[in-house]
C-alpha cells in the first residue's frame, strides 16, 4: 500500500506566498481602481443622504405629533394633559424605531444585499424566539393599554406593588418611576399588575388638632373656620376652604378637633403641615391652649409635709 508524499515545509511556504501574491495583487487591483473609488464616493453620499433624509422625516412627523397633541390639549373637550404627553412619547418612540428600521434596510440594499432571504430567516428566527419572548411580548401589549386606557400618565404619582413615585417614562417594555428621596424603579409592563393612582382625583388632608378641657369648643371652632376661611386664596394647593367636622376624640387630657381640606392630588402632607402651623399660631394669638405632657412630682419636708412641684 502506497501512501501520499507529505508537502515538504518549502513546498507549503510557496503554496501559502502565492495565496498571499494573488490576494495582494487584488487588493491593489481594487484599491487602485478608479471605478472602485468612485462607487465608494457615490454610495457613501448616498448613505449620508440617507441618514439626513431619515433624521429630517423624524423631526417633521415629531413636530406634527407635538402639534397635535397641543391641538387637542385646547380642544373644548376635556383630556388629562399628562396622558397627551404620554401618548405624544409613545407615537414619537414608534415613528422613531420604525424609520431606523426602514433606514438599515435601504442602507442594506445600497450594497445589492438581497434582503428577500434576510426578512425570510427574520421571520423564522423571530418565530423561534417568540416563543421564549413571551414576557416581551406582554410587556408591550400592557404598555399600550396602560396609554390607551388611561391608567395612569406621565407625571402621576402611583403605587406599583412595593414601588411608589412619580411617573416619568412609560415606554413600549418598561415604565420607569422616580420616588420623592430619588430612587428610579424600572419596571417591566408585563409585571405591573395592581396600580394605585394618587393623582386621578383630588386628595383630602386630615388634620386632628388638640385643645384642653379648660377650652371653649365652640370658640375653638370659631378660630379654627376663621383662621382657614382664606386658605384657597393664599395657598393654590388648596381647593376649597377647610371643614371642621368636630369633636373626633376625647382623651385623657386633650379633646381632639378634626379638619379637613381637599387639595390638589397628593399634596395633601403639605397642606396638613401648613394647616397646622396655621392653627398653632391662631392658637397661640387666642390663648388657646394645646395639652402636653406634665409631670408632678411630690417632695417630702421636713416635719413629714409633702410639697407638690
Amino acid at each position: 500500500m502506497l501512501l501520499a508524499a507529505e508537502p515538504s515545509t518549502e513546498e507549503t511556504l510557496e503554496q501559502t506566498f502565492t495565496i498571499f501574491e494573488k490576494w495582494k495583487n487584488s487588493m491593489w487591483e481594487w484599491m487602485t481602481d478608479s471605478n472602485t473609488w468612485e462607487m465608494l464616493m457615490f454610495n457613501t453620499i448616498k448613505i449620508l443622504f440617507i441618514i439626513l433624509v431619515t433624521r429630517i422625516l423624524i423631526r417633521v412627523i415629531h413636530g406634527m405629533i407635538n402639534r397635535a397633541m397641543a391641538a387637542k390639549e385646547h380642544k373644548r373637550v376635556n383630556m388629562n394633559p399628562r396622558r397627551l404627553v404620554t401618548v405624544g412619547k409613545l407615537l414619537k418612540n414608534i415613528v422613531s424605531l420604525s424609520l431606523n428600521f426602514i433606514m438599515i434596510l435601504v442602507i442594506l440594499s445600497i450594497f445589492h444585499i438581497n434582503l428577500a432571504p434576510l426578512i425570510a430567516g427574520a421571520g423564522v428566527v423571530g418565530l423561534a424566539v417568540g416563543f421564549g419572548a413571551q414576557s416581551l411580548v406582554k410587556d408591550v401589549m400592557t404598555g399600550f393599554f396602560i396609554v390607551f386606557e388611561d391608567q395612569f400618565a406621565v407625571g402621576d404619582v402611583i403605587q406599583a406593588g412595593q414601588s411608589l413615585g412619580t411617573v416619568e417614562m412609560i415606554g413600549l417594555r418598561s415604565t420607569r418611576i422616580v420616588s420623592w428621596t430619588g430612587e428610579v424603579h424600572i419596571i417591566p409592563n408585563g409585571s405591573i399588575n395592581e396600580v394605585t393612582n394618587y393623582s386621578l382625583n383630588n386628595s383630602i388632608a386630615v388634620v386632628d388638632m388638640s385643645v384642653s378641657y379648660e377650652s371653649d369648643v365652640e370658640k375653638v371652632t370659631a378660630v379654627i373656620e376663621e383662621t382657614l376661611q382664606t386658605l384657597p386664596e393664599r395657598y393654590e394647593d388648596v381647593v376649597a376652604p377647610p371643614a371642621v367636622l368636630g369633636i373626633q376624640n376625647m382623651g385623657a387630657s386633650d379633646v381632639v378637633i378634626r379638619v379637613t381640606a381637599e387639595c390638589k392630588p397628593y399634596t395633601q402632607a403639605g397642606v396638613g403641615r401648613m394647616i397646622k402651623k396655621e392653627l398653632k399660631k391662631a392658637f397661640d394669638e387666642q390663648g388657646i391652649e394645646i395639652p402636653y405632657p406634665r409631670l408632678v412630682t411630690f417632695q417630702r419636708e421636713e416635719g413629714g409635709k409633702a410639697s407638690g412641684v
